[in-house]
């Protein structure tokens, strides 16, 4: 998770991957919307691999996360 970067001010305070421009947001629109991961990186080439696996592990983490709502 070394590979996710939050930064006030850097692209509204999203997550991004490491020190890019690239939010972890993008990366996910990206593959929903049917790029592989090679379409991925020939647009984008300073990213690896890596990147785009944390950025899918960043995402399973938060949905993870357990919500506790107090129903009034």
């Amino acid at each position: 998770m070394n590979r996710i970067t939050l930064e006030p001010g850097k692209r509204g305070g999203r997550p991004c991957i490491r020190d890019l421009r690239i939010t972890v947001y993008d990366v996910l629109s990206m593959l929903s919307s049917g790029m592989s991961q090679q379409d991925i990186q020939d647009d984008f080439p300073e990213l690896t691999p890596e990147d785009i696996l944390a950025a899918l592990a960043y995402a399973a983490e938060r949905e993870h996360q357990v919500y506790s709502y107090k129903v009034q």
